[in-house]
């Protein structure tokens, strides 16, 4: 995978679409650069909007403002990475599925509060689709919880109208190094994931598509298949 980004060929209609990847698991500072190449191709006019799905090797990522606080024990062998979004500290690791949207909110008509409620209304209706029902938390904003315990966490960046970063939804990760942070900077939050609520095993690459349904239906937009992402 090039550092330099992903290289979008374009075909003629470029009307309300949206070009979606799943990565499998990668590092988190390619990605990073990556959507960097992305949010600039995107501002330009020049690509589409575009969903990036993966999944990252263990890490802990802290927001632009804050999230040092927030580290209560660094278990061996997890990188530490300060990046540009918003938001306290996290945990991404194998078996969470992560969305990165390279949208531009200006062409979709809609600002940064309904997009995160968006964002939200993705991860619900996926939820809904497995017997599971997710909620938003007003106290809370920015993810999704089910009952007591949050499940989904968002953090976004946003320049020139071009999102970047987004959703860390739980399927099947080890939840145990959430107890050595405060995620996003809570206190009391006690983390969830679908397998945890279902007793039962779920991986990632079997929610997929479920997952770009709920992003197209909630976004209005179509996933146009005439993309071709190379490396």
């Amino acid at each position: 995978m090039a550092e330099e980004g992903l290289v979008i060929i374009a075909p003629k209609t470029r009307e309300k679409v949206y070009v979606a990847e799943y990565l499998g698991i990668v590092p988190y500072e390619p990605v990073l650069k990556q959507q960097q190449s992305l949010a600039k191709a995107r501002a330009e006019g020049t690509i589409p909007d575009v969903l990036l799905l993966l999944q990252h090797p263990p890490v802990f990522t802290i927001g632009r403002f804050r999230g040092e606080e927030d580290l209560i024990t660094l278990p061996k062998g997890i990188e530490i990475f300060h990046t540009n979004r918003g938001g306290s500290i996290t945990y991404h690791g194998p078996g969470q599925l992560v969305g990165y949207p390279i949208l531009n909110l200006k062409e979709n008509g809609f600002g940064v509060r309904e997009y995160i409620w968006k964002l939200e209304e993705v991860i619900i209706g996926l939820l809904l689709g497995f017997g599971i029902r997710g909620c938003r938390r007003a106290e809370y904003p920015g993810g999704v919880w089910v009952g007591g315990e949050k499940i989904c966490s968002i953090g976004i960046q946003v320049s020139r109208h071009i999102t970047m970063h987004g959703f860390a939804l739980n399927v099947n990760p080890d939840l145990r190094y959430f107890e050595c942070i405060k995620p996003c900077g809570l206190k009391s939050a006690v983390m969830t994931s679908i397998s945890k609520i279902l007793e039962y095993p779920v991986e990632v690459e079997a929610i997929i598509e479920s997952l770009l349904n709920s992003f197209s239906e909630t976004f209005g937009l179509k996933r146009e298949n005439g993309y071709t992402l190379l490396s």
